[in-house]
């Protein structure tokens, strides 16, 4: 630590009295625990969860930094005692609990992927949080298997073009949801047998028609009257997994359908979960994932770039819902 800063740029969150806002500041560059990297951050990725966590509507868990940030890349510049898979000088990206928006960042050792060869350090900014999300929910909680219809709604999001991507890459047959033409033509583009503008038309009618029997698993993260909508998009036997709730979570619903077509409704956030539980999904994210990267058939679709001082632009675009892909803050 003796050639490192005392103290690093950092992004904090300051309330106003007109609104929370992003305000650069200089932190206490603390000291790695035993497991833990630090790194020289060359890009942080900017997530909903970040607008969420600003705006007072979702806290960091007990003993995660308040700085917002759940992923960066960059270069490892100290190490903690116990530390093996890494040494000073490697590069990776990593999922952090929080203090991304920084110069530098904590993260733990499992939780750390090197950078894939094909991608640049800043595109791998772009990877932890949508893989780990992804990979979790649709493959380890919702079984998803080849040959199946997957609905992702948001297509266009950084979720989204994930989803859409890992799961044609694996075989699954992927329809998608999004608010204009534009977007969808993306959506089909990185894989989606068929993407619905949901301004134009019904994407129960129109999945129902494309599948003969529903689909088997739904991506949701609008919720509100979405729920419902997505237990009539569903065939026999199918999961639907929640993952944020942009219309709201709370909703009048028959459960009647729910039953007579044996669905399974679950859900989950990644933020909170045990370390070890993320570190198993790191580890398959790297065994599944990463070989599709390399082999040309994922890579990160990347909107806009930031400077790090500039992160409350990124905010005020991810809030217009008009990107496609996913925002990076850049540590110049």
């Amino acid at each position: 630590m003796s050639l490192l800063p005392e103290k690093h740029l950092s992004i904090e969150i300051l309330t106003t009295a007109e609104a929370n806002i992003l305000s650069p500041c200089q932190r206490q560059l603390e000291s790695p625990s035993s497991h833990q990297v630090i790194i020289e951050v060359a890009a942080a990725g900017v997530n909903r969860p970040d607008v969420f966590q600003r705006m007072g509507f979702y806290p960091p868990p007990p003993g995660a930094s308040d700085i917002p940030g759940l992923e960066v890349s960059g270069t490892i510049v100290a190490i903690g005692t116990d530390v093996r898979k890494y040494k000073i000088g490697d590069q990776v990206c990593a999922l952090l609990s929080g203090g991304g928006y920084a110069e530098y960042a904590l993260a733990e050792e499992d939780l750390c992927l090197p950078i894939p060869d094909n991608l640049s350090l800043v595109e791998a900014a772009a990877l932890p949080e949508t893989c780990f999300t992804v990979w979790h929910n649709l493959f380890e909680r919702a079984a998803l298997q080849a040959n199946e219809y997957l609905l992702v709604h948001g297509g266009s999001s950084g979720i989204g073009t994930t989803a859409i991507q890992m799961a044609s890459a694996l075989g699954v047959k992927v329809i998608a949801t999004a608010g204009s033409d534009e977007k969808c033509k993306v959506c089909e583009r990185l894989g989606a047998i068929r993407a619905i503008n949901y301004n134009k038309q019904d994407f129960v009618v129109e999945s129902q028609k494309l599948t003969n029997r529903g689909v088997n698993v739904v991506l949701d993260m609008v919720g509100g009257d979405y729920i419902e909508k997505n237990i009539a998009a569903c065939a026999q036997g199918a999961r639907i997994v929640s993952i944020a709730f942009l219309r709201g979570s709370r909703i009048d619903v028959d459960f009647l359908p729910v039953m007579l077509k044996q669905l399974i409704l679950t859900g989950s956030t990644l933020r909170a979960q045990p370390l070890a539980d993320k570190a198993r999904i790191a580890q398959g994210v790297k065994q599944t994932v990463w070989p599709l990267i390399a082999e040309n058939k994922f890579k990160p679709v990347i909107h806009k770039t930031f400077n790090l001082s500039n992160a409350q632009d990124s905010h005020r675009l991810m809030e217009t819902n008009e990107h496609i892909g996913k925002l990076l803050l850049l540590n110049h």
